[in-house]
């Protein structure tokens, strides 16, 4: 027995749905990884944030590091695609894209955002994976993997399956 023919928009209410969110790797000229603190969370970060509506996910890596560190970048490859499930109180899952955002050549440029940022610092690849929570803290080794071999890394963080 078939089901019934739904319209577009009754077909999209019923479909699953995901958070997105889109970050940028930075380095400096000694390869050290940028990571910052958020005031709103216990835990240091790579730098970025969530994709708004209509907004593609490089195109949010651009614009959360010129608001949160005052750069303008050009993210080159997509490192890391990173699938999360649902994780406390968020109800669905999270697509987090990770780009390469390349060397910051001048740190002296760097402008933090006061008002979501306490701190950014360059640190060594294991010291900033030491400082992601443990849900996040593969992005980092799975993107030095990809910049190395210059394959995009799938990342499927606790997997359901």
């Amino acid at each position: 027995m078939s089901k019934p023919y739904l319209e577009p928009a009754e077909w999209y209410a019923t479909l699953p749905t995901a958070y997105a969110a889109a970050c940028a790797l930075l380095t400096d000229d000694d390869d050290r990884v940028l990571l910052v603190k958020p005031n709103y969370r216990p835990y240091w970060a790579v730098p970025g944030g969530v994709v708004e509506a209509g907004e593609a996910p490089h195109e949010c890596a651009v614009r959360e590091i010129r608001e949160e560190l005052g750069l303008d970048v050009q993210v080159g490859e997509l490192l890391v695609v990173e699938w999360s499930p649902p994780l406390g109180e968020r109800p669905s899952p999270m697509l987090t894209f990770l780009f390469d955002g390349g060397v910051v050549a001048d740190p002296g440029r760097i402008k933090l955002q006061a008002d979501e940022l306490d701190a950014a610092e360059f640190l060594g690849w294991e010291e900033a994976e030491e400082r992601h929570p443990a849900h996040t803290a593969a992005r980092l080794p799975a993107a030095r993997r990809a910049r190395r071999s210059g394959r995009t890394v799938y990342l499927p963080v606790g997997s359901l399956t």
